[in-house]
C-alpha cells in the first residue's frame, strides 16, 4: 500500500490500495474514496476472538472511550483511493509496529493497516497516570503493520538512550516506543514554583531507550487560550 500525507497544518491521509488490499479505521474516519473500495464494519482487533474476545472489546471501548467497532476499507472492485483528514491542526505520521510497540495517547489513533492490534496501555505506576498529565490510559499498538497517529501542532522526536529522560508538560507527548517507561516527578524548587510558575505540580518522566514524539499545540492548551475570545452564553 502506498500513502502520502498532505496539506500541513491541516493533513489528509491519502492510502492508495492495490486490489485486494484493506486499511482499518474507526467509525467516521473516512473522508473520501474512490467506488472500487468496499467498507465492512466489525469489531476492532487486539482481543482475540470467540465471546471472551469479545467481551474484552467491549471493556477496552468502555475505558478507553474509543468506538467498539472498527471500518475495514478493501480495494475488492479494483485499486482504489481512500483519504482520512484530521479533526486538529498539525501532522499525520505513520509508525513501523513490527520492530516492537508504539504506545500512544488517546486521542492519536487515526488508522492502520491490517495485522497490527490495538490494545490498552496501563502506566506502570499509578502517578504517572493521575499526576503526569498524559492519562491513566494510553494505547499500544503492535502486531506487523503500520499505524497512522495524529499529532497537534508540529512534531519534535528524541531518540533516549537507556538511561536517559526527558521531562515532559501535560499534554505534549503524543507517542513513545513500549520500550520506554513513565513516571511522574515534582516540578521542584518548592511550593511557590508549583504555584506561581504556571506549571503545575508535576512533570511526566519519560526514560529510554527508545523514541519519542512530542506535539507542540495539545488540544487542551488551545481551547485554554481560546476561552477568552469566545463569546458569554447569555441565560
Amino acid at each position: 500500500m502506498l500513502h502520502e500525507v498532505k496539506n500541513a497544518p491541516l493533513p489528509v491521509l491519502i492510502c492508495k490500495l492495490e486490489q485486494g488490499e484493506s486499511i482499518e479505521c474507526q467509525k467516521g474516519a473516512m473522508s473520501w474514496m474512490t467506488p472500487t473500495i468496499t467498507m465492512k464494519t466489525g469489531l476492532g482487533g487486539g482481543a482475540g476472538g470467540g465471546l471472551l474476545g469479545g467481551l474484552g472489546k467491549i471493556a477496552k471501548s468502555a475505558i478507553t472511550g474509543e468506538s467498539i467497532f472498527r471500518n475495514t476499507y478493501t480495494a475488492e472492485q479494483g485499486p482504489g483511493e481512500i483519504a482520512f483528514a484530521t479533526t486538529f491542526p498539525g501532522d499525520i505520521i505513520s509508525f513501523d509496529v513490527q520492530n516492537g510497540g508504539i504506545v500512544a495517547e488517546k486521542s492519536a489513533y487515526l488508522a492502520n493497516t491490517p495485522g497490527v492490534q490495538m490494545d490498552i496501555f496501563f502506566q506502570k505506576k499509578l502517578g504517572a497516570g493521575f499526576f503526569g498529565g498524559e492519562g491513566f490510559i494510553m494505547q499500544k499498538f503492535s502486531g506487523t503493520g503500520k499505524v497512522f497517529l495524529e499529532i497537534n501542532g508540529s512534531v519534535c522526536t528524541y531518540d533516549l538512550e537507556a538511561g536517559q529522560s526527558m521531562l515532559i508538560d501535560t499534554g505534549y507527548l503524543a507517542a513513545m516506543e513500549a520500550t520506554c517507561t513513565m513516571d511522574v516527578v515534582s516540578v521542584g524548587g518548592g511550593i511557590g514554583n508549583a504555584l506561581l510558575g504556571g506549571e503545575g505540580f508535576f512533570n511526566t518522566k519519560v526514560t529510554g531507550p527508545g523514541k519519542i514524539w512530542l506535539q507542540t499545540m495539545p488540544c487542551n492548551n488551545l481551547a485554554s487560550a481560546l476561552i477568552p475570545y469566545l463569546p458569554l452564553k447569555n441565560n
